[in-house]
């Protein structure tokens, strides 16, 4: 399915009369309002007292966030996902249990602001899981018919708790809260820009000079104000903004990473990362939000604004290789299909003898049915994997080798034993991971060990939203595929050929984003990736280091 850009200026999507906004937004001024805290800068209008914002923390802003290992492979690692619903009494519930079914996109911090019959933006946020951020009791404090969500990775120690979403800032008439996934390349400049100007910034995040943006517009209704900042906004931000009557949703022109809109059975409108939020909250979904589109739900309906046109969007394709789960519909397509058509062409494209195939879980789980029923060989659990190591563990002092990958992974040896192995997994990035994961193979009594990847080689670092290491650490961009498969020790390796992913990808391939794989980007970047600094990470939880910076990030 090709997707879909927005240029119609603006779109009546219900039933129900489109009205102008009779209340003009003002000025908003201030950064971050909170109860109990300093005095407000100078910069802040006093001629009219802005709407309550009541803000709460809750979770350890020291939470530990992984091993303390620092010397295992990363994973390309998505930063957050976001969640908005207008129209519900039991809004912060659902939006709690929409963040539990994208918890995958983000582990370390998760928000939620509501809007309360009094027109109150209420706030919880805090450091670690949403189940650990939220329980009854903080959702009881979090009353409203309106709400956002988000959770997100993030850095150590005691600033992180101040770069979890949603944020909310006060302004002169009221208040708006906005949570974010993407990465502004221009951030930097636009930060620089505007403390030049004046504006003072709370947080390490690029979020924050969206905020500001907004708040130096002098356009008229308040959604006009948010198109008017991003059309200074370059790079990829899907974000939800919620005001004390209104929703707001909004995808940037390229629309490189996803946004759904869904609506439940009483009418309520739901808007997600992914599919799968909807679904376990029982909201069908419509379509997607388009690229360069803002939607905007209010006791009207719901209308469509466009940002600048772009004809030919860049859609994330590691959203289908890895980053959503299988049972969520991303641009379109089944993510589940997807991956099971990859390890099909793996099976065709490079063939191999073998005995058993298996996948590196979770995320190669797909790819290996596919690879198998193609093949004709059964995919058996060769691996299994733990979902119960905790963030920290005490290892002992005689070192274990590969220790946080036995901690998370099993090798199965009756099913390996002898026998020539094809592991499925979705993407290699430096390497260390493969090669321990082919090792652990071999101690089980693995007879030969044939590593198929369902994704092309990843060559280059991505600057839309996606963490991953500098290019010159990308162990693809530094090796052959042979010169790859000697260091990480197995018997064969292939990738999926690029080629054949576009062909695969038909009429759409020209809708996707390719730079981890071409190094050519939709968008140039105009400044340095901010790295993380300490260890490494794997997504799936394999391994990760401690001593990451702290606060010096774009909040994703």
């Amino acid at each position: 399915m090709a997707a879909t850009s927005c240029f119609s200026s603006s779109i009546s999507l219900n039933a129900k009369p489109n009205k102008p906004s009779t209340v003009p937004l003002r000025f908003l001024r201030s950064p971050f309002l909170k109860p109990s805290s300093s005095p407000l800068p100078a910069s802040l209008s006093s001629s009219s007292p802005s709407l309550p914002v009541k803000v709460s923390s809750s979770g350890n802003a020291n939470h530990p966030l992984a091993l303390e290992n620092d010397d295992y492979d990363e994973k390309p690692r998505e930063e957050c996902g976001v969640v908005g619903i207008y129209g519900d009494s039991e809004a912060s519930r659902l939006c709690y249990l929409a963040l539990h079914a994208l918890q995958h996109r983000g582990q370390e911090g998760a928000g939620i602001v509501t809007v309360s019959k009094d027109k109150v933006l209420q706030t919880i946020t805090g450091v670690g899981l949403v189940s650990e951020v939220f329980n009854e009791s903080k959702l009881d404090q979090l009353p409203g018919d309106i709400a956002i969500g988000h959770v997100r990775y993030s850095t150590a120690g005691s600033s992180m708790l101040k770069n979890v979403q949603p944020f909310v800032a006060g302004y002169r008439f009221g208040s708006v809260g906005v949570a974010h996934n993407g990465n502004l390349v221009n951030y930097t400049k636009l930060r620089a820009e505007l403390e030049e100007n004046g504006s003072i910034f709370n947080t390490s995040s690029d979020t924050e000079v969206v905020l500001h943006l907004i708040a130096i517009s002098k356009a008229r209704p308040f959604f006009m104000r948010i198109v008017d900042a991003c059309e200074k906004l370059q790079g990829a931000y899907s974000m939800v903004f919620v005001t004390e009557d209104k929703l707001v949703a909004v995808r940037d022109p390229h629309g490189f990473r996803p946004l759904v809109m869904g609506r439940r059975s009483n009418g309520a409108v739901v808007f997600a990362s992914e599919t799968c939020a909807l679904d376990l909250i029982e909201a069908t979904y419509e379509r997607e939000v388009y690229p360069g589109e803002v939607l905007v739900v209010d006791k009207d309906g719901v209308k469509s604004q466009c940002l600048m046109p772009h004809p030919e969007p860049k859609q994330c394709i590691f959203e289908h290789i890895y980053f959503s789960l299988p049972n969520s519909i991303v641009f379109g397509r089944s993510v589940y299909e997807s991956r099971h058509v990859f390890g099909e062409i793996l099976a065709t494209e490079s063939p191999v003898d073998c005995d058993v195939v298996i996948a590196v879980p979770d995320s190669g789980v797909v790819a290996a049915l596919g690879y198998a029923a193609k093949s004709g060989v059964a995919f058996q659990q060769g691996l299994i994997r733990s979902h119960y190591v905790g963030r920290t563990f005490i290892e002992p002092s005689q070192k274990i080798r590969d220790f946080g990958v036995k901690l998370k992974l099993s090798p199965v040896r009756g099913v390996l034993e002898g026998k020539r192995v094809v592991v499925v997994d979705d993407s290699i990035v430096r390497g260390t991971t493969s090669s321990k994961i082919v090792r652990l193979l071999r101690e089980a009594g693995a007879k030969e060990v044939h590593m198929r990847i369902a994704s092309p080689p990843i060559v280059a670092s991505c600057y839309y939203g996606v963490d991953t290491p500098s290019s010159e650490e990308l162990i693809s961009n530094r090796m052959s595929v042979d010169e790859v498969r000697d260091y990480i020790g197995s018997d064969s390796l292939a990738f999926l050929s690029f080629e054949t992913l576009k062909k695969h990808l038909g009429e759409d391939s020209k809708t996707f984003c390719y730079a981890c794989f071409t190094g050519n980007y939709p968008v140039k970047p105009t400044e340095d990736k901010v790295k993380r600094g300490g260890g490494d990470f794997i997504d799936d939880g394999l391994v990760g280091g401690i001593n990451n910076i702290e606060g010096e990030i774009n909040d994703l």
